[in-house]
Formats: structure tokens, C-alpha cells, sequence
């Protein structure tokens, strides 16, 4: 369904001097310099996959998506969307994808959604009985109905992020690019929108391409990630190969009533962890320790907890896909 081969993408910039001199200078003669924002990535995505596509700020993942969607166009290399390239034919192209970009938004602030999606449907020639049904079917997922006939402009952002997620469907997009689309969200609207993605893949079929800083959303919503960074791919593969290859971190919580635990437990010392390999956090009573399990196994780490201090409740378990992440981009892998 997607295919990315080789992308990149360079922008030039313009040095500019300081002082006066260096704005006139630059004005006449600007100095030039190429950045590379996009470095040979590739990926390629199957009809009905829904892929995390994540890295750092300045990763390079909104250039990436500009080009996929046909808004920017490839220095070199290729990417072909069902076959189209997006940069070609685009009035033809933008009527089999659907895009939501975070914050920004495609409704006309002041009038009432019915309006909106009245005025797309006539945009992307939806017929009328199929328009019907479209909306009916929307409005199940979505629960729109509370505020289809307000304006825009009145909406809550959880609101509007739902009646944005409509209009790119309305037309019934092959694929379906979001961007940050539970960014500012609280926790109920995040997971009503993270079902309502859910049930609209499973229902159509809709191939979607999903990019967040929000780690829950990978974890419910993908069991495949392709992470960049600098513009370059890191990892691409299923979160499953990644927690096996980059998951070795766990937490140790427990509830203990001995006190000042510190001068008890001396786990960097006695295990010579190095700084990156072990945390331990105290709130209380209650303990929080998060190791390297293949510096030191998870056994051992029980055997000298128990032997060390009186314990009421203990439990292991693997740190956060979050964790894995983080430490995957500072070892630069």
C-alpha cells in the first residue's frame, strides 16, 4: 500500500552574518548552506497495517509525512501510495487519503460541522447516499451527534479533534495520516479516539500511519513502529522484536518497613551498576527500582532485596515501551 524508497529530502538555508553588514551581505550575496532533513529512509506499510511512526523532535517525521502526502517533494528517491505518486495527479492523489495534523485544523471555524461536512462532501464528490451513510457511520464511531450542529469556533479541542478525525474520513480515504492526534487531549478523550482509530481500521480496513510522542498510543494502537532519527532510520520492526532486543529494563517495586533504606541497600556498589543501569526511587515506604536486567539478573536483584531489608509486598515487571525508547535514541542505536 506504501512504499517509501530511499527518501530524502534537502533544504537550503541562508547564512547570514551578523551586524548590518551581514544583513545587506546577505541580502545580495547570501551565503548558502544545504541541510539534509531526511536521509535515505525507507519503509513500506501493508493495506490495513496501522504503523507508529515516532523519534525525537527533529527527526525528520513531518518531512517525511509532508512528502508521503504530496505537500513536499522528494530531493531523490521515491514513494508510491497505492500506487500513486503523491506528487503527481494530486487532485486525484488528495481523495484517497485522509490527514490530520495535531492542532491544525481543516474545519471553517465558523460554521456549524453539518455545514463543513456539507461543503467537503461536495469538495470530494461524495454522492448523497453515500454521504448519508458516511455520516451515520461516523457518527456512531465519533459520537458527533452532541455537537454536529455547532460551529467550530465553540468546540472543546477533544471535540474538535473528533470532528477533524470525521472530516478526513468523509470520503472514505484509502489511507489515513495522523499527526499528534491525542496531543493537549485528557484521558478520556484520548481513549475514545484511540478506539474510535481502532474500530475504523478494523471496519474498513483503512491503512494508518501515526505519528505521537504519546508512547500509550503505540503500544494500543501498533504492533509495528519505524522510528527515525537525524533523518535516518533506527529501528523497523513489531514493538514485540524491539521490548526483545532493547527491553532488558525492569522495575522492582516493593513496600518495605524498614527506614532509611538508602544505607541498607547499596545496589550500584555492590553490583557495580554504572549510572544509566540503575534507579532507585523512594516514596515513603513504598520503593521503586528500575535496573538493567542483563547487567544483573532479575534473581539476584530478589535474592540480595530480601536478604537486605523486611519486604510486605514485592512484584517485578518490564519497564515501559517509553524507557525502551529512551534509552534506544541515547545509545544511538
Amino acid at each position: 500500500m506504501i512504499y517509501a524508497e530511499h527518501l530524502k529530502k534537502e533544504f537550503k538555508k541562508v547564512i547570514k552574518e551578523p551586524g548590518l553588514k551581514g544583513s545587506i551581505k546577505a541580502l545580495f550575496k547570501p551565503k548558502k548552506e544545504i541541510v539534509t532533513a531526511v536521509d535515505d529512509i525507507n519503509f513500506h506499510v501493508s493495506k490495513g497495517e496501522i504503523l507508529g511512526f515516532i523519534g525525537p523532535n527533529g527527526a525528520g517525521k513531518s518531512t517525511v509525512i509532508k512528502m508521503l502526502t504530496g505537500i513536499l517533494t522528494p530531493t531523490s528517491g521515491e514513494c508510491r501510495i497505492n500506487g500513486q505518486i503523491p506528487q503527481n495527479n494530486r487532485q486525484k492523489y488528495v481523495k484517497e487519503i485522509g490527514v490530520v495534523f495535531g492542532q491544525r485544523t481543516q474545519l471553517w471555524w465558523d460554521l456549524p460541522l453539518t455545514e463543513t461536512y456539507n461543503v467537503l462532501k461536495e469538495i470530494y464528490e461524495v454522492s448523497d447516499e453515500n454521504f448519508k451513510k458516511r455520516m451515520a457511520f461516523l457518527n456512531e464511531v465519533l459520537e458527533l451527534e452532541g455537537f454536529i450542529k455547532s460551529p467550530v469556533r465553540t468546540l472543546s479541542l477533544g471535540q474538535r479533534m473528533r470532528a477533524d478525525i470525521a472530516a478526513s474520513l468523509l470520503h472514505s480515504p484509502k489511507v489515513l495520516f495522523l499527526d499528534e492526534p491525542t496531543i493537549g487531549l485528557d484521558v478520556v478523550v484520548k481513549d475514545n479516539i484511540r478506539n474510535a482509530i481502532m474500530e475504523i481500521n478494523k471496519e474498513e480496513q483503512t491503512t494508518v500511519i501515526l505519528t505521537t510522542h504519546d508512547i500509550s498510543d503505540i503500544e494500543l494502537l501498533c504492533k509495528r513502529i519505524v522510528m527515525i532519527d537525524k533523518g535516518k532510520n533506527v529501528f523497523d520492526g513489531d514493538l514485540h522484536e524491539l521490548k526483545s532486543k532493547y527491553g532488558q529494563i525492569r522495575e522492582l517495586h516493593f513496600e518495605t518497613t524498614t527506614k532509611d533504606i538508602s544505607n541498607v541497600l547499596a545496589y550500584k556498589e555492590h553490583f557495580n551498576f554504572i549510572d544509566d543501569d540503575i534507579s532507585v526511587n523512594v516514596d515513603g515506604n513504598l520503593v521503586n527500582v528500575r535496573f538493567n536486567s542483563s547487567v544483573v539478573p532479575v534473581s539476584e536483584m530478589l535474592k540480595y532485596t530480601l536478604q537486605k531489608i523486611d519486604i510486605n509486598d514485592i512484584s517485578v515487571k518490564d519497564a515501559d515501551i517509553e524507557e525502551i525508547v529512551r534509552r534506544l535514541y541515547k545509545q544511538g542505536v
